[in-house]
């Protein structure tokens, strides 16, 4: 019993190192691509409150989007007028997406790659999609819901 405790204390110090590892990676690494002028707006500090205005309408390319690393969201244009928000952490290890092109959310610390329409995954490592978040679109103002 005593050589199974020491096994269980031993994995999980080496798991709860690997996990430190990985969220610091994902710290330091925002992105580390090339940027577009679509792909990145930052914000002061936080996720932004519910009803504090991210954008404006026009900011968000139609078939494109934009990141608003501060407030850990990415608002998408899939079609003219249809505005989609998510989760700006990817779901592989938790790095900031980097940027919003060719159709697709793009995660580079690994290359998963999320489409804009429902952030569904267009390419891996990542298996499961980018969370939807709530944002309320009053004339030409988005909005966190």
């Amino acid at each position: 019993m005593t050589n199974g405790t020491t096994r269980r204390t031993v994995l999980a110090t080496g798991a709860a190192a690997l996990l430190a590892g990985c969220s610091k990676y994902g710290d330091e690494n925002d992105g580390g691509g090339e940027e577009t002028s679509a792909s990145v707006e930052p914000s002061a500090g936080g996720e932004a409150p519910a009803g504090e205005e991210l954008a404006k309408t026009t900011d968000i390319p139609v078939g494109g989007g934009r990141i608003f690393k501060d407030e850990k969201v990415v608002v998408t244009q899939p079609e003219q007028g249809e505005f989609k928000a998510f989760s700006a952490i990817c779901t592989h290890q938790r790095c900031t997406v980097a940027n919003v092109s060719d159709g697709t959310i793009n995660c580079t610390c690994h290359g998963s790659k999320f489409r804009v329409a429902d952030a569904s995954v267009a390419d891996g490592p990542a298996t499961r999609p980018l969370p939807a978040k709530q944002i309320t679109v009053t004339g030409d103002s988005i909005s966190v819901a």
